[in-house]
């Protein structure tokens, strides 16, 4: 990757990178530098020019190709095994909606273009995507790297690791998550390289190794101004003498500038004002948005629209002369009028059907080639071969007559009605699988184009503002939200108070309030009063843009159902032609043979042609398409449907996994309750104050991030600063409320499922559960044990105090239940899920909690460890089990769980962890998931069915089971415009799941089971 060249493209100049690298040190910066993913199947993006370059943490590379020409999942299956049949390719999956394959390789024997020639041997159009723009860095400098662990067991590894971590100098935050092995490290790159934290893991006994590194630095820049060489020449020579341009391209087509720089010399809004500036203002650059293109179907939508209206053009003169003329005397004796050995009307049919069959029908016969090539078939075989044979019949009757004298009939109207009817079906089809990705056009939409930047001098004061584009936000800005307008990026409120509107993103309809120091999220609408906000995440770190690459992500995937239609589908076109020729000669041979009266044939016909247009209209009639259909363009519309509720589902799996949960497993604190817990009791057993007991207490708790601990210490704090009579009317700073009144720590450390111990004057102080003090060897006086007793009767959490060997007191703590809680498990029983509480907590509370919502099967006292080890007990008659909690304390049993579910995710979504992340802390949206995954299938289910059943029945009365009985036969142009309105009526089908609303919370408890 040290010496990466992109490639050069028609139309487009080169220039030589400003900074060459060089060295191993040098390389090993410059693979910081690529953006890599955090595993094969996350954050799809499209673009349409240059290249896409993606590094694995394996040393495999991964890129996306968009393919053009895929009709079918018989087209898709053809290209995934071109791909696959590469040596060196080591995963290729290929989405037929978005006409895009995703090919993960090794670089060392197979390059770009080997991928794009494949799939060009394989007869479909190839076109290597390019990498979107990610503009994110973090303040100060910093740069947010992700590690792999190895030989991590338990929860002990994490907190050694991030103590290790954190102990590092630079290093300003780390995070470690044991399911996915993975640690999350900011640091500030001048201070400690990637290395020296790689090496500090290791020399504590674990494997590691960077995955990412989120230090962007490419940009492809709109370019106006430019209308000579001389102005390519003013551009080269300004962006060769700026400082931090690594290399650059400007492609002079699309007028787009393609830059990579150094973010740590220049930012990416610096690099726009340089290039203004140094043009002196004749150049004009934009950031394109990443995701702008990608929601783009027009361009196949408005040439099958034209190419249908030119074939029913050319096809009703064709019908007039067929149908209407005969019964026009004037105008018959001008079509029989001869013109040399043919009829006028002949030559004029001819002519106009060879425009059709070989112009317009050309995209038939080019993909039908391609696909045989490739050992494979599909529609558009069928549709070649039905139109090949109604002409060549024509014309071959009508050379015959030329000869013989003996003129049969010609079935030219054959031929053109059903490329019209064909191409009409693809219109429609096309129109309606647009509709399906209009989530992700919506959540583009969502998406300011420019924003108001609060420019400020060096001490820190306003000077003024000025209007920048969107996508050139970096974090720490400051910026202005006027009332009405939208907020342009996430970020905390640095002044000003207003109502914000989160519908779109979060799903929660009530406008939300924003005061200083809360979080916003780019996308909502400001109501009423102006804000000045500072971004914190922008580009692909912002919610909507994660949401967008999930749901994306999501429409990209395939459902295991799936894999029947993609079976039927390889097995389908040559099993129809087969029918098609058993159809040809029964009916030919039982005519030879009397079986049926001379009367049926046509007028001049004979048993040949009478038994080809059976034959004909069961290869056309026929129609792979549907199947192909029915499962993506659902999964399709409920992905959407979902991100719009505020449910964001991972993929098609994660779908078809859902509608089959029998359990659902909640964590209690922040999941069932509201995770806001106070302390409600304060009892002390000794001569001590009160006050001073609260002091000892918080000074214990201040360094757990425990939400136990922090209401132990609001509650101290709060007592100390507002109920004591020295208290002031003011409410301290941060400074004085914590560094300032509590004691001196030592020995700190946090236990899992017990609670924490240290030393505070030389006493050793314990604070924790019954567990916590009974291992630590203190008898529980019954006074005490009485006192906690009555607590954990009324679902409170009793927290154990002692100093020393002697109980202190006991503090009381309630979370009080979410007033939805006890409906929505009265719901999911209605639906036959059956919910379970797993929790921490002692089993009186555990118990008492579970009774008020009404849970049946309770676990108590289970370590965060042990969660898991509860899912597998339920999954091991082959249930699927559902958990659903915060999506990070619960990471291992989220990914443990059959469907995790990360239940008010907010702005930090879980995307590792979770298959579904529920946008709102509201345990309705739970109800929602499940609810929403049984109708997309339902909806699948019903569409296989219809397929199934259309070709089960139309194929029959095409090849004229009925004709004897009945005298039902289906001309070939009839039979193709029935093939073409199925796939139509699929699609359509898939679409009414946009009508789809989530159950209210008053009309939960009427589902029942289906």
């Amino acid at each position: 990757m040290r010496d990466l060249q992109l490639t050069q493209v028609a139309g487009t100049r080169l220039f030589p990178p400003a900074v060459i690298s060089s060295g191993e040190e040098d390389a090993d910066d410059m693979m910081e530098d690529v953006r890599l993913l955090d595993s094969y199947e996350s954050r799809d993006y499209h673009n349409d020019n240059s290249l896409r370059i993606v590094i694995e943490e394996d040393g495999l590379k991964r890129i996306q190709v968009r393919v053009t020409g895929m009709t079918c999942a018989a087209c898709s299956n053809s290209v995934e095994s071109a791909l696959k049949s590469v040596n060196g390719v080591f995963r290729a999956s290929v989405a037929l909606l978005q006409n895009k394959a995703d090919v993960v390789f090794d670089p060392a024997l197979v390059k770009d273009d080997d991928i794009k020639n494949a799939i060009e041997d394989a007869g479909f159009e190839a076109e290597i995507l390019s990498e979107p723009i990610t503009l994110k860095t973090k303040p100060n400098g910093t740069l947010l790297g992700q590690f792999t662990i190895g030989g991590m067991t338990c929860a002990a590894c994490v907190n050694s690791v991030e103590g290790i971590l954190r102990d590092l100098p630079g290093v300003k935050r780390a995070v470690v998550a044991l399911a996915t092995s993975l640690g999350e490290v900011e640091y500030d790159p001048i201070v400690i390289s990637k290395d020296d934290i790689v090496n500090a893991i290791e020399d504590a006994g674990f494997d590691a190794s960077l995955v990412q590194s989120n230090q962007q630095d490419k940009i492809v820049l709109g370019v106006a101004g430019i209308f000579c060489e001389m102005d390519v020449q003013l551009l080269e020579g300004i962006l060769t003498m700026l400082k931090g341009v690594r290399q650059f391209r400007y492609n002079q087509i699309s007028s787009e500038l393609e830059v990579l720089f150094d973010p740590e010399i220049l930012g990416s809004r610096s690099l726009v004002d340089e290039v203004e500036g140094g043009s002196n203002g004749k150049f004009k650059l934009h950031a394109i948005n990443p995701y702008s293109r990608m929601t783009s179907k027009d361009g196949e939508t408005s040439v099958m629209f034209r190419l249908f209206i030119s074939s029913l053009f050319l096809s009703i003169p064709i019908f007039f002369m067929r149908v209407i003329c005969p019964h026009i005397p004037l105008l018959y004796s001008l079509l029989l009028w001869r013109c040399g050995p043919f009829l006028m009307g002949d030559w004029l049919k001819w002519a106009l059907v060879s425009v059709v069959q070989f112009v317009i029908g050309k995209r038939f016969y080019v993909a039908a080639g391609r696909a045989l090539r490739n050992g494979s078939t599909n529609m558009d075989v069928l549709v070649a071969l039905g139109t090949s044979a109604s002409y060549f019949y024509s014309v071959c009757a009508l050379l015959y007559g030329a000869v013989t004298g003996f003129w049969s009939p010609t079935y030219f109207e054959t031929s053109s009605m059903l490329i019209t009817f064909v191409l009409l079906g693809k219109y429609l089809e096309c129109l309606a699988k647009g509709k399906t990705s209009d989530a992700i056009k919506k959540l583009v939409e969502l998406a300011p184009a420019t924003a108001l930047l609060v420019v400020k001098d060096k001490g820190g004061k306003c000077i003024g503002e000025r209007e920048i584009d969107s996508l050139l936000i970096q974090p720490s800005d400051t910026l202005k939200v006027l009332p009405g307008t939208k907020v342009p990026a996430d970020g905390v409120v640095v002044w000003g108070s207003s109502y914000v509107n989160e519908s779109m993103v979060t799903g929660e309809s009530a406008p939300v309030l924003k005061e200083a120091s809360s979080s916003v999220i780019g996308g909502t609408i400001n109501l009423h009063g102006a804000l000045h906000i500072q971004a914190t995440k922008v580009g692909s770190d912002a919610v909507l843009s994660q949401i967008i690459s999930l749901v994306e992500t999501a429409q990209m995937s395939k459902a295991p159902i799936q894999k029947f239609a993609d079976y039927v589908a390889s097995i389908f076109v040559p099993t129809v032609v087969g029918l098609s020729l058993v159809t040809l000669f029964s009916w030919y041979m039982s005519g030879i043979l009397g079986a049926y009266p001379e009367e049926w044939l046509p007028e001049n016909g004979n048993y040949f042609v009478f038994s080809l247009m059976f034959s004909i209209s069961v290869v056309v009639i026929a129609c792979p398409c549907a199947l192909g259909l029915a499962t993506p363009t659902a999964v399709m519309v409920a992905t959407g449907v979902g991100a719009n509720n505020g449910v964001l589902i991972k993929g098609g799996d994660a779908l078809e996994r859902a509608q089959k949960i029998k359990y659902v497993i909640f964590d209690k604190t922040g999941t069932l309750t509201q995770g806001k817990a106070s302390v409600t009791d304060a009892r002390v057993f000794t001569g001590m104050g009160r006050g001073e007991f609260l002091r000892w207490v918080a000074s214990a708790e201040a360094s757990s991030e425990h939400p136990l601990a922090k209401a132990v210490v609001e509650y101290a704090r709060h007592f100390h600063f507002f109920d004591e009579p020295s208290a002031t009317s003011q409410t301290p700073s941060k400074e004085s409320t914590v560094s300032g009144w509590l004691l001196d720590v030592s020995d700190f450390s946090a236990l899992p499922g017990r609670g924490v111990k240290c030393f505070i004057d030389g006493k050793q102080v314990l604070v924790g559960n019954r567990k916590l003090v009974t291992e630590s060897g203190i008898a529980i006086p019954d006074q005490v044990e009485n006192f906690v007793v009555e607590l954990e009767e009324s679902a409170k959490t009793g927290v154990l105090v002692a100093f020393d060997d002697d109980i202190i007191g006991v503090l009381g703590i309630a979370d009080p239940l979410k007033r939805e809680a006890a409906v929505v498990i009265e719901g999911l029983l209605k639906m036959g899920v059956k919910p379970v509480m797993v929790t921490g907590d002692n089993w009186r509370t555990a118990r008492a909690v579970a009774m008020e919502v009404g849970i049946q099967d309770v676990r108590a006292e289970v370590m965060p460890a042990g969660k898991a080890e509860v899912i597998h007990s339920f999954q091991k008659d082959g249930s699927i089990v559902a958990m659903v909690g915060d999506g990070i304390n619960d990471s291992p049993a989220l990914a443990a769980a059959d469907v995790g579910m990360a239940i008010g995710a907010g702005t930090d979504i879980a995307i590792e962890a979770a298959d579904y992340v529920l946008m709102r802390n509201n345990l309705e949206d739970v109800i929602t998931a499940v609810d929403l995954s049984r109708k997309t299938f339902s909806r699948i289910r019903l569409n296989y069915i219809f397929a199934m059943a259309y070709n089960v029945i139309a194929i029959p009365i095409a090849a004229g089971a009925l004709f004897p009985s009945l005298g039902i036969m289906l001309p070939p142009w009839v039979a193709g415009a029935c093939m073409a309105l199925s796939s139509v009526s699929v699609v359509c089908s898939s679409l009414l799941l946009r009508r789809y609303r989530k159950p209210r919370l008053t009309t939960i408890l009427e589902i029942t089971v289906e």
